[in-house]
């Protein structure tokens, strides 16, 4: 078994535990594998063992990969974006995960052609280092939204701090499911909200047992550039 099979069918296995654990069902997760850090043919590779959703931080990586790639993927965009660099993205990604002020949302809107499937991106643990609207305006960012046809909010992102502490994770991925459970109480049309987009290589366990629909995978799955061929 080639270094990637390996390393899918580890993370496969994690995420089965953590659902047994949580009583949850392995097929209500998304696991993206973000390529960021790896050429196009490492990106291929695990397109060719059955990964499907694909998630870059670059507009420049993104494109490359796109045009190397020719298979279908789920494109998802986890990175901050520019503003101006909206038009150039906008139409070849299936979702964009870091919704984070009310100037892109409203450049999104303009741009695309469609609703665009967004996660409001939200700084729950309040440190500087990171993007995301704070916790106790997202409520009153998302009402606003309202008035864009081309948004269409189905869940809430975060990154927790880089730490060992798994108390103090667990307690970024549940207060944020608290907001999201709050916002889709609402039952808003353009924001559904029932979806979160939590968890890396070192927390994505505990981000199931805390309700997260979509993990962002880097370094656990992809590995590295300076690898052998496999």
């Amino acid at each position: 078994m080639k270094l990637v099979e390996q390393r899918l069918a580890t993370i496969q296995q994690q995420i089965n535990e953590a659902c047994e654990k949580a009583k949850r069902n392995p097929e209500d997760i998304t696991l993206i594998a973000v390529t960021k850090s790896v050429s196009s043919k490492r990106a291929q590779a695990l397109v060719d063992i059955g990964v499907e959703d694909l998630g870059e931080n670059r507009l420049e990586g993104l494109l490359e990969k796109q045009k190397n790639i020719q298979n279908p993927v789920n494109w998802h965009f986890i990175g901050n974006l520019q503003t101006r660099k909206v038009k150039e993205l906008i139409h070849t990604i299936h979702c964009l995960h870091s919704v984070d002020r009310m100037s892109l949302a409203k450049e999104v809107n303009k741009r695309a052609e469609q609703p665009m499937d967004c996660f409001v991106q939200v700084n729950v643990s309040g440190e500087e280092s990171k993007s995301g609207i704070e916790p106790e305006e997202v409520e009153a960012f998302i009402e606003q939204l309202a008035a864009f046809e081309n948004i269409h909010v189905i869940g809430l992102m975060t990154m927790a701090p880089n730490t060992d502490d798994e108390c103090a994770i667990r307690n970024v991925f549940s207060s944020l499911r608290e907001l999201r459970d709050k916002i889709a109480a609402k039952q808003l049309s353009y924001a559904p909200c029932t979806k979160l987009s939590i968890g890396m290589s070192n927390d994505f366990t505990i981000a199931i047992e805390e309700g997260a629909t979509h993990i962002r995978i880097g370094t656990a799955l992809v590995g590295s550039e300076s690898e052998e061929d496999e």
